[in-house]
């Protein structure tokens, strides 16, 4: 048996200033973008390397749904971006100048630090320890 997270909806104001957000300030390759109706797109992004999971932006219809963007988890962390190079990812966020949360630090499972999008929404950006062991897979 297999099963496998093919997407994670992300509820967004506004699909282009979502993308360009993604593209343009954290490097992700848009996927598809297929419209749907004169209101809905089928929007999928994803970071580079990342060839199975993908976030599908998902515009707020609703006043309850536009409450939850940028506070789909109460606050807490929501999306964990693993990295092969922190130092490099971490410089593009300053570069790009996102919102840096929490600054890096050091723990057992890698570096991490912690960025909002441009909705609030808190992600990890993180380097783990054991990147370079060819068993370990990010």
């Amino acid at each position: 048996m297999e099963q496998r997270i093919a997407h994670i909806a992300l509820v967004v104001a506004d699909y282009d200033e979502a993308i360009n957000f993604y593209i343009e300030k954290l490097h992700f390759r848009l996927i598809e973008d297929t419209i749907l109706s004169d209101t809905k797109r089928w929007v999928m992004i994803a970071p580079p390397g990342s060839p199975r999971c993908h976030l599908l932006l998902a515009k707020a219809a609703t006043e309850e749904q536009k409450s939850r963007i940028g506070n789909q988890t109460g606050g807490s962390v929501f999306l964990f971006l693993y990295t092969d190079n922190f130092q490099r990812d971490f410089q593009n966020l300053l570069d790009k100048k996102v919102k840096i949360v929490r600054q890096p630090i050091t723990e057992t499972y890698g570096t991490v630090a912690v960025f909002a999008d441009l909705y609030g929404n808190l992600w990890d950006l993180i380097e783990p320890s054991n990147y370079n062991n060819k068993d370990a897979s990010i």
